[in-house]
């Protein structure tokens, strides 16, 4: 049974821990036996937005119309579902990014074109940002972006893209040419099946995850897809990740209560030269070293939402500090986890088998830990100076 004595910290409210209870029981029945594999991946996110979507979990992510999203809220969402099915924590959080370009900067009729259907999990959403030069590095994005009659012309090429291939639409971000670097961007919303957009690769990774490149060819989309203004798609990309980056630590959160719950209860009933695992004391050092690590990154991690929502300021150092240190300390719990089980660690069907697969990736995607060190790194600089 997961710690749950960190919803009393007074970074939450009643409101939280009642969904948080709500949302447990809901899982464990709903979700808590399935097994993903790369089968069927496609099957199954579309699956788990169905799920998701009856029974109202992705109104969370999806604001409506006139809706703002609650990060505290996100961040217990998918702490809850990563503990119980890492695929499931990956649709929850794909529908609200491919969706938060457009709760945030969308126009009144984007927003009721575009949230409502992916909201009830009949659509999928993507966000489309890197590119094989540019990852981390937004102002290398090189996707341009030319105006033509009636809308603009996309040529490039986006990569890595959560969703690519099953999205019903991509928010895209492209060079526009209004300045120089993250000046000369702009975001659009790209159907799926628009003229000149193509799936080039599906990219299999070590955790059953959908993920593509995508072609863009003469791809042409209407005035009315473009969010916010020509020039502002820096703007909306990192507002959006704003909202999301410290959720990618609760997600990583919610790996690690699993792997420490599972580890413990190996350690409790493994015996080895007449005593349990348990009663070994460098299994209780490891043990006490991972439950140490996940508090630390559940504060970090609440402390960023709740000075987002409470504050209503930026969070750029808070975002960065959470999601670098509740993944790095995620893998780390989740390496011990499957020390303790041994050689079973390792074996396919395991839960900290998949854990160890699941977490990986968290370190590097919406901005590399490398990447959060300079943010806050250069955080600081720029206050003290």
């Amino acid at each position: 049974m997961a710690d749950v004595t960190f919803l009393e910290w007074p970074f939450l409210e009643p409101r939280h821990r009642a969904l948080a209870g709500a949302l447990d029981a809901w899982a464990a029945d709903a979700i808590g036996g399935d097994v993903h594999a790369h089968d069927d991946v496609d099957g199954d996110c579309r699956d788990l937005a169905a799920r998701l979507g009856r029974a109202g979990w992705l109104a969370h992510a999806v604001p409506d119309a006139g809706g703002t999203h609650d990060v505290r809220t996100l961040c217990l969402v998918r702490e809850t579902l990563a503990r119980w099915s890492g695929l499931a924590d990956f649709v929850f959080a794909m529908q609200g990014l491919g969706t938060g370009p457009i709760a945030l900067f969308g126009t009144a009729e984007q927003r009721r074109r575009y949230l409502p259907p992916v909201r009830s999990g009949a659509r999928l959403a993507a966000f489309a940002l890197s590119e094989p030069d540019a990852g981390s590095d937004v102002a290398a994005i090189a996707t341009t972006a030319r105006r033509v009659g009636g809308g603009w012309r996309l040529d490039g090429r986006k990569t890595f893209i959560s969703n690519g291939g099953i999205a019903d639409h991509y928010v895209v971000f492209a060079r526009t040419g209004e300045g120089e670097g993250t000046r000369g961007l702009s975001a659009f919303i790209v159907d799926a099946d628009t003229r000149g957009l193509a799936v080039a690769e599906r990219i299999r990774v070590i955790a059953p995850h959908p993920l593509a490149t995508l072609a863009f060819e003469g791809c042409v989309v209407p005035e009315d897809r473009l969010l916010g203004a020509p020039g502002e798609g820096f703007k909306v990309a990192m507002a959006t990740l704003d909202v999301f980056r410290p959720t990618v630590g609760a997600a990583a959160l919610g790996f690690a209560r699993r792997a420490l719950d599972e580890a413990a209860a190996r350690a409790t009933a493994r015996r080895m030269f007449g005593k349990t695992l348990a009663d070994q004391q460098t299994t209780q050092a490891k043990l006490a070293d991972m439950a140490v690590a996940i508090d630390a990154s559940a504060l970090l991690v609440y402390r960023a939402a709740w000075t987002r929502d409470v504050l209503g300021r930026p969070i750029t150092r808070e975002a960065a500090m959470a999601k670098l240190h509740a993944t790095e300390a995620a893998q780390q719990v989740v390496d011990a986890a499957v020390q303790i089980f041994g050689g079973l660690g390792v074996t396919v069907g395991v839960k900290v088998e998949e854990l160890y697969r699941e977490i990986r990736a968290l370190r590097i995607y919406e901005g590399a830990s490398e990447v959060q060190k300079l943010i806050i790194a250069r955080q600081l600089l720029g206050k003290g100076r």
